[in-house]
């Protein structure tokens, strides 16, 4: 009897240490992934040539800073433009929509660039910042841009994990023109895994799989959240405007599979739900404004999504209107710590993937860190 009772503590011992590791591992998880690595923001709109008036943001009981960026001066002065809400991705800042919002501004349409939570100039977050925080400073954004004289309708557009917070304040709010989602992920548990395979973790499936729940849980549960309050596609499937989804086919990030996902997902709203799919070939995670393609494609899509605008002369105007990245770029989406080890490339390579001519300025290959 007494040889059993050992035995069967002896096995009952394997999945208690097992659960424990789990637990610890998210709870460092937490700790490096949660949080955002802060990034100033080093230029305003004026450095740009673009006019500006300061905004704030008033959202979980804070006021994010943040830039209202008129429309161009073309049109009635009297008549109401529409504006766009720009959500920057995670480790950035407001500074860095800059790009968006001056070919935006070319194609007539006002635009509000603001730092989310934890990010920018803001101050420090004391809980993990996680997709719903970009959701919910998103969609007070929204309200402060529809409250401004001489803005009409009101479209959101986000990159990365601020695509993620505007498909989330998209479905939670029922007057948004119009949804842009530039390399977005499509499932938060699925972003977990890629986060183990960019630190280069070595984590067979069947670790990883269960590894990725208790860590994304265990990054949203001080808030509250549960993880299909994360997911940009339950996010998607629920809004009904038109949605745009646009990334590079050669993401290093986020794999061309998540497009595919929010595809499907916007599939399956009812019949008449517009849908428009940009894949830019040779695109990276970031800076797909510099292909003219894309700027056109944006400002078309969100022209046609307006009353009272010129698919084709938006298109024309945001083609034609030069897009540079600015002199700094995107903190790494894989947090410093989590591990030592530089991220592969595709086919295994160290480093990230490059094509012909994607190379940073001096300025900000001195500061570069991929996310």
């Amino acid at each position: 009897m007494r040889r059993r009772l050992v035995a069967v503590t002896a096995l009952l011992a394997v999945p208690v240490a097992a659960a424990a590791s789990a637990a610890r591992f998210g709870v460092l998880y937490r700790e490096r992934a949660g949080f955002p690595t802060r990034a100033p923001v080093t230029m305003d709109p004026g450095d740009a040539g673009l006019p500006w008036m300061p905004v704030t943001i008033p959202s979980g009981g804070r006021e994010m800073p943040g830039w209202f960026i008129p429309a161009g001066p073309s049109g009635a002065a009297d008549v109401p433009r529409p504006g766009v809400v720009l959500v920057h991705g995670w480790g950035s800042n407001r500074g860095r929509m800059l790009p968006i919002a001056a070919f935006l501004r070319a194609a007539g349409f006002h635009t509000l660039a603001f730092d989310v939570r934890g990010h920018g100039d803001g101050p420090p977050e004391s809980l993990p910042v996680t997709a719903v925080e970009f959701g919910d400073d998103a969609a007070a954004a929204v309200g402060v841009l529809r409250a401004l004289p001489g803005v009409g309708s009101v479209a959101i557009l986000g990159h990365s994990m601020g695509g993620v917070g505007a498909s989330l304040a998209a479905a939670a709010r029922d007057d948004m023109a119009a949804l842009v989602m530039v390399s977005a992920p499509a499932d938060p548990r699925l972003l977990v895994r890629e986060t183990f395979r960019m630190a280069d973790l070595p984590l067979p499936g069947p670790v990883a799989h269960p590894l990725a729940w208790v860590a994304l849980r265990s990054t949203l549960r001080p808030r509250g959240h549960r993880p299909p309050a994360a997911s940009a596609r339950r996010a998607v499937a629920r809004y009904p405007g038109p949605v745009l989804l646009v990334q590079g086919d050669a993401d290093e990030l986020v794999p061309l599979r998540d497009l595919r996902m929010l595809e499907r997902a916007a599939a399956s709203r009812p019949p008449g739900a517009r849908t428009e799919v940009l894949v830019v070939p040779g695109g990276r995670h970031r800076w797909l404004y510099e292909d003219a393609t894309f700027r056109r494609t944006v400002a078309a899509f969100l022209a046609e999504s307006s009353d009272g605008m010129d698919p084709e002369a938006a298109a024309a105007a945001a083609g034609s209107t030069p897009a540079v990245r600015p002199p700094d770029t995107e903190g790494p989406l894989v947090p410093a710590g989590l591990t030592s080890r530089p991220p592969r490339g595709r086919g295994g390579r160290r480093g990230p993937v490059r094509r012909p001519g994607d190379v940073p300025p001096p300025s900000a290959a001195r500061n570069r860190a991929e996310p």
